[in-house]
């Protein structure tokens, strides 16, 4: 089965974005384009939820710019102005249960704290990949929302990278 990576950058104080939606704080560097390069390789989707696809447009990507299949979950956007992706209005749990019994590569998921938070609850994730960037933001949008339940977590890797960030790699337990 197709292993499902959630992937993020967030403060040390675990905000994804300031209360403006601000990013002028995240670092990028040589160590996380070879962590990108390294495991970009291993994926053939990416799920967004509609704020992070919006972001993405907004900065010139995209689910298609990418070179992997798209999806965003959105139950406002119309499938017809967005032929780059494809517009998810089912349940979010659902839907990558079904995508993950389909063959292919891994799934990467970039998207904020709602959807990811929705995605561990119904068991679908798998990893998830932080780079933890040296910067207390003291508010804004926040890694995960409020869930009903605990989610247990195995450390599969911890290095220091570039700028005093901090890669930091889980499995969760299921």
């Amino acid at each position: 089965m197709r292993k499902v990576v959630f992937g993020v950058a967030s403060s040390l104080d675990n905000f994804i974005a300031g209360p403006q939606h601000q990013v002028d704080w995240l670092l990028w560097s040589d160590d996380v384009a070879a962590i990108m390069k390294e495991i970009w390789s291993t994926f053939d989707a990416i799920v967004m939820g509609r704020k992070t696809y919006d972001v993405a447009r907004e900065s010139g990507g995209g689910g298609g710019n990418y070179g992997l299949k798209g999806y965003v979950f959105s139950r406002t956007l119309r499938p017809e102005d967005h032929p780059d992706v494809e517009i998810i209005s089912e349940d979010p749990g659902a839907f990558m249960k079904k995508l993950k019994r389909r063959k292919g590569k891994d799934i990467c998921v970039m998207s904020g704290g709602e959807l990811a938070s929705a995605l561990l609850e119904a068991g679908v994730i798998d990893e998830i990949g932080l780079n933890i960037h040296p910067i207390i933001l003291g508010s804004g949008i926040p890694l995960f929302h409020a869930m009903k339940r605990r989610v247990k977590l195995d450390l599969l890797e911890c290095r220091p990278i570039q700028h005093g960030c901090v890669y930091v790699r889980y499995g969760v337990k299921k």
